[in-house]
């Protein structure tokens, strides 16, 4: 942080933090949202609300029925990202199916594909902002902490591929909150508990059992059993490390040469974003605003992918019994064992796993 940029530490009083974001904005211009907000001690949706007005405003649920508008959009970008891996997906939001429960979720499936889960969404912003030449327009949802779950924004293009803007101001007429204050509360969440003493033998069985890969989650949950202690246990057996630095570029080349589609999974505690296809164009560009990062880029028209590869502490290889066969995936974590993002050979039920995935897999070195 520039030297002479000085701030009150966190909790702000009123008004301190809107000095404190105008102050880190002068001092580095063009920093994100997020970067700033890491920088201050605050969250995106505690900025955001300082300058609740005409250009941003508060929305509230019911959230299925805010996700069901987004389809009145048109065509939009669909942003989920975690601190380490972003994925933007253009296209419209298709075909939605709300599943009700005792944790409500939806799925997204069509051009932007999604896994939503409304436990977690707490507020939302319809967001107005100017963009070196362009005004952007999006809705954005965020969990009790502040962090974001999702942005959808409008696209500007004329004809067939611009949003409908019309929707887009029925949404924050219909969705509006009465709450306008410009102070947003939020509420970290508590750290996830594991047990100590995981029964390997069993874990293992239960994983040689598996007879579909979504059953992988409820085994982690019965187990009670961080993901990636998860793997290093079954270390050997369905799971080997690769190297974290060389593997995601790699993947990602081989497949693009090949044309070879392959899914990728990311997201955060509110949203699951999944592409499905080709990648084509790969790109590693370095920037940030706090130390040079390196970040390896999907860069095609209708989809990004953003890799923060100094995040990328391990990577697994991870192999799961179906009824189709073995399924196989590439998955990445931070330092603190949060899985940043997950590579599949594209496939569907029914029908096993493509073999040229698995060669390109198996081309790999184990460490």
């Amino acid at each position: 942080m520039s030297n002479n940029l000085t701030i009150d530490k966190p909790p702000y009083k009123a008004g301190d933090l809107t000095s404190a974001w105008a102050g880190i904005q002068k001092a580095k211009p063009g920093i994100r949202i997020r970067e700033a907000a890491k920088e201050l001690g605050a969250s995106e949706a505690q900025l955001l609300a300082t300058k609740i007005g005409n250009d941003i405003i508060r929305l509230k649920g019911p959230w299925p029925e805010l996700l069901k508008r987004f389809s009145h959009l048109g065509r939009v970008m669909s942003l989920t990202r975690n601190d380490a891996c972003i994925l933007e997906h253009k296209g419209a939001f298709e075909k939605i199916n709300v599943l009700e429960g005792h944790r409500p979720m939806a799925t997204v499936i069509g051009p932007v594909e999604t896994r939503v889960f409304f436990s977690t969404w707490h507020v939302a912003f319809a967001v107005t902002e100017e963009k070196s030449d362009r005004i952007l327009k999006s809705i954005q949802v965020f969990d009790r902490s502040g962090e974001a779950i999702t942005k959808i924004y409008l696209q500007e293009k004329e004809g067939k591929e611009r949003s409908d803007e019309t929707a887009f101001y029925k949404i924050i007429e219909d969705f509006r909150s009465e709450d306008q204050n410009s102070f947003q509360a939020v509420e970290p969440y508590l750290a996830e508990t594991y047990d100590e003493h995981i029964d390997a033998k069993a874990l293992l069985a239960d994983w040689e059992a598996l007879k579909d890969t979504h059953e992988f989650f409820g085994m982690l949950k019965k187990y009670k059993v961080n993901r990636q202690d998860a793997l290093a246990l079954a270390s050997g057996r369905f799971t080997y490390q690769v190297d974290p630095k060389v593997t995601p570029p790699q993947i990602l080349q081989e497949a693009a040469v090949q044309n070879l589609e392959i899914m990728i999974f990311a997201g955060n505690r509110g949203n699951l974003q999944i592409h499905q296809g080709r990648v084509r164009v790969i790109r590693v560009l370095e920037r940030g605003h706090a130390g040079t990062e390196s970040w390896l880029n999907v860069l095609d028209p209708d989809f990004n992918m953003h890799l923060k590869q100094n995040d990328v502490d391990t990577a697994w290889v991870v192999k799961k019994p179906t009824t189709d066969g073995v399924v196989t995936s590439i998955e990445l974590f931070d330092k603190q064992k949060n899985l940043i993002a997950q590579f599949f050979g594209l496939r569907k039920p029914g029908i096993p796993e493509n073999d040229a995935w698995t060669r390109l897999v198996e081309k790999l070195v184990a460490l």
